[in-house]
């Protein structure tokens, strides 16, 4: 049969919406639970799990249906979001949420005599990312979705997630996160749709019988990329957008002859090696075959993606190109995208290289999420010729044209041209891929205003210098349909009750809440706030305490560092911190302190030693402290394993103060910093990232601002002295004095000698004693806001009010007004 065009599946009808009263679902469900899945009620709760997720899934699928016949329409203007990372957490209760099907869903639980979030808790964390950027990217498909923008998010479908984090002697320990062991209800696979990826081979030049050079990569190892879409669903709106996920296959399963020969290890040799591709995110790529295969993974994402986007483009002109499709690169991860475009174009659609280039440059958008230039990507010129051969070609002639241009603007500036080479010279080439993004996209943006200002005059600035106009700032947001609505249902319906409906998907609604900070005239919005803030820490107690015996009071103040161990994040300096207030109240005998829960959580990379014996002593101190009848209940630390989105969503309802505390021009953005303060958590936090922009929102007396602002971290740089800090604060010094006996750690002499010696070393590029000071007197000033309930209340309430800004839908407009200029789908 012959395969449909684009034009013959725009013709089909639309697809008709399934009943959505609790009866119906509740004997949908029966039907899944017993002539699918061959269970009956009184099974394991993930059965039921599944069973609730298919027949929610049914419910979705005519508007999924109906949005994708709209994305095929000829001349719609579409974008294709390329992520290697998509932390979209459980999804169940995120679509019951955007469908509004909580409350049918709910009583055909009831009917069944089952309960709900039981059933949503069997769902596990989909392992498809790992911090912020993977977050953010799944925000950013929310908001897509509910802005009815034509947007496909392209991501790979792990099989492993990065892992599973458990604690021992409190080292970290790694197990493997198989989050798809028992399947994926949500996921539709989609074997027609898949694309043949090349590796290694060679070129092959050639001309064809009009005397055209052409090029050809032969002699290929392919592997097949095959998808599997997901349903993203808009907010109330009749939406459904696709988050489609690349798996690895070999060509061939396996060889039969060796097979029967007796050689099973080679029989599978091959089909092994492709599937590796996609089943684990982010080796640890300390060694060479580690990096060797992250590169895989990035080329895999970008060439199967491309190709799939030209399968669905058909024959149209390739003129149109560039006007009916933006690419946008989400972090460096997926900049090979620039090269690949080219060899498309180039190799397969036989266009010249002006065109071609004329095209990729007008549709390719690259957003930047670091300030460490070591978080760059970076390639081994080496590597890359045995692995992408075709590409490595492409990227210098790419490269030879672009430093013409830089020597026809700057013609005596050697170091100029050495500066925005796509190909760093030395011992060992490198292919800068960031380069390679900027130079082959049209716009370039940061994640918050100092962001986007620091690479303009830092990271970036020879390239700002040649071209303006293409940089731009889009600062991050969150979702508040999941970190608000879903996470914090409580609240939700405090405010829905107040303001009224709609502020889920305007967000800026919010700050009508702010005629309600007076507590004295409203006192029952005051305590009904108070008391939901009560129950959600109670859960999270609860929550800290099964998972670490150790007993949070929810009375107490609960200060919260979540995030990525990572030395620029300075969980250490919150450790300093835990020590200086041990050493109050165990040496000093000041009681009179607020009373404080310290909860900390993030995972380390495999290979990254320091980080994790950053975690080390974390668990070392609260292990002493909270073993110590002196310290009673005025301290209690714990380090929760295992963070997750779902863990997460238990956390930012609940903590009173959110730290936010990196070295000042070293954090990108955050997004952790908006959940927290959209939930009413009150930031300490240091002028970095997108704390300045919510500080400005909030109003500084409803922020706890510390620490060297970006330029004077600069100018410290050239003296800094950490003994000078150590010699001068009598504090600060007998923290170290505590360290350096090894107090944490009598029984393990030497282990953090080397996080004590980067404290004090003067090339430390985290400065973390010169802001412990002011870090110290900040957190003297949450105690004495803490004790007083009504202050803080308000301070709470400003900070939710204030959060509208913060909303991805807000974001998401800013990139469509300025980059992607799409027009919503009906």
């Amino acid at each position: 049969m012959a395969e449909h065009t684009s034009e013959d599946i725009c013709m089909l009808p639309r697809m008709e919406q399934l009943p959505s009263d609790p009866y119906a679902i509740a004997s949908d469900f029966r039907n899944y639970l017993d002539y699918h899945l061959g269970r009956f009620l009184g099974c394991d709760y993930f059965y039921l799990y599944e069973a609730m997720a298919y027949t929610v899934r049914d419910r979705l699928m005519p508007d999924w249906r109906n949005a994708a016949i709209q994305t095929i329409e000829p001349n719609l203007r579409q974008a294709h979001y390329l992520s290697l990372e998509y932390l979209i957490g459980r999804s169940l209760g995120n679509h019951l949420i955007n469908q509004d099907l909580t409350d049918s869903v709910s009583a055909a639980a009831q009917v069944a005599a089952i309960n709900l979030e039981e059933i949503e808790s069997q769902e596990p964390d989909a392992g498809l990312g790992n911090g912020g950027l993977g977050r953010l990217a799944a925000c950013f498909l929310d908001s897509c979705a509910t802005l009815k923008l034509p947007v496909t998010g392209y991501g790979l479908r792990y099989e492993y997630g990065m892992f599973h984090q458990h604690i021992e002697d409190g080292n970290q320990v790694e197990d493997p996160d198989h989050w798809l062991r028992d399947g994926h209800p949500w996921e539709i696979e989609r074997p027609e749709f898949s694309q043949v990826v090349k590796f290694a081979g060679r070129t092959e030049h050639f001309s064809d019988p009009e005397g055209q050079h052409h090029a050809r990569w032969v002699d290929t190892d392919d592997v097949v990329a095959v998808p599997y879409d997901v349903p993203v669903t808009g907010y109330r709106n009749d939406i459904v957008n696709t988050l489609r996920l690349w798996a690895a296959s070999a060509t061939d399963e396996f060889n039969l002859k060796e097979f029967n020969a007796g050689d099973y290890a080679d029989a599978v040799a091959a089909k092994n090696e492709a599937e590796n591709i996609t089943m684990v995110l982010y080796p640890n790529d300390a060694n060479e075959n580690g990096k060797e295969l992250r590169l895989r993974q990035q080329y895999f994402l970008t060439s199967a993606s491309l190709q799939d986007v030209f399968r669905s483009w058909e024959d149209r002109p390739l003129s149109d190109f560039a006007a009916c499709n933006v690419f946008q690169l989400n972090d460096t991860h997926p900049s090979v995208a620039v090269a690949e475009l080219m060899r498309i174009l180039v190799d397969e659609k036989r266009i010249n290289w002006e065109e071609a280039w004329k095209i990729t440059s007008n549709c390719m958008a690259y957003t930047n999420h670091t300030l460490l230039p070591e978080a760059l990507e970076r390639w081994p010129v080496k590597l890359f010729d045995c692995l992408l051969p075709r590409l490595l070609e492409i990227i210098y002639e790419i490269n030879a044209r672009f430093l013409a241009q830089v020597r026809s603007r700057w013609p005596a500036d050697r170091h100029r041209l050495a500066r925005m080479s796509l190909i760093e010279e030395g011992p060992e080439p490198q292919v800068r891929m960031a380069w390679l993004a900027i130079v082959g996209s049209f716009s370039v943006n940061g994640v918050a205003e100092l962001h986007s200002e620091l690479l303009k005059e830092g990271l970036f600035k020879d390239f700002y210098e040649m071209w303006p106009e293409k940089f731009n700032n889009k600062t991050n947001g969150v979702t508040p349909r999941r970190w608000l609505a879903l996470a914090n249902p409580g609240l939700s319906a405090l405010i829905t009750n107040t303001i009224g409906d709609g502020w889920q998907s305007h967000l800026e609604k919010l700050d009508e809440l702010k005629k309600y900070k007076n507590p004295t005239k409203y006192k029952k919005f005051h305590k009904t706030w108070n008391n939901i803030r009560h129950e959600n820490k109670q859960r999270l107690a609860q929550l800290v305490e099964d998972e670490t015996g150790v007993y949070f009071n929810p009375d107490h103040l609960f200060d919260v560092q979540v995030k990525r161990i990572h030395e620029y994040k300075r969980q250490l300096l919150n450790v300093l911190h835990i020590v200086h207030l041990y050493n109050r109240i165990r040496y000093q005998g000041d009681t009179n302190i607020a009373k404080r829960c310290i909860l900390i959580a993030g995972k380390a990379a495999p290979g990254y030693h320091k980080a994790k014996l950053i975690i080390k002593l974390i668990n070392n101190v609260a292990a002493l402290v909270n073993a110590d009848e002196e310290i009673g209940d005025h301290l209690r630390v714990a380090f929760l394993p295992n963070y997750s989105v779902s863990k997460m969503m238990q956390i930012c309802p609940a903590a009173d103060l959110s730290e936010q505390i990196s070295t000042a021009g070293k954090e990108a953005s955050g997004t952790g910093n908006m959940k927290f303060m959209m939930n009413g958590s009150i930031t300490i936090g240091t002028y970095d990232g997108a704390n300045i922009e919510i500080m400005e929102a909030v109003g500084e007396e409803n922020f706890f601002l510390f620490g060297l602002k970006e330029d004077e971290v600069q100018q410290l740089k050239q003296h800094y002295n950490p003994q000078h800090y150590i010699d001068t604060d009598e504090d600060l010094k007998a923290v170290m004095e505590l360290l350096e006996s090894e107090h944490f750690n009598s029984f393990e002499p030497g282990i953090f000698n080397e996080l004590i010696e980067s404290l004090k070393d003067p090339h430390d590029p985290w400065m973390t004693l010169a802001d412990f000071r002011s870090y110290i007197d900040a957190q003297k000033l949450v105690e004495e806001t803490w004790n007083d309930q009504a202050a803080w209340t308000t301070m709470s309430i400003i900070n939710t009010a204030s959060s509208g800004i913060f909303s991805t839908d807000r974001t998401i407009s800013q990139y469509n007004e300025d980059i992607w200029k799409l027009k919503p789908m009906d």
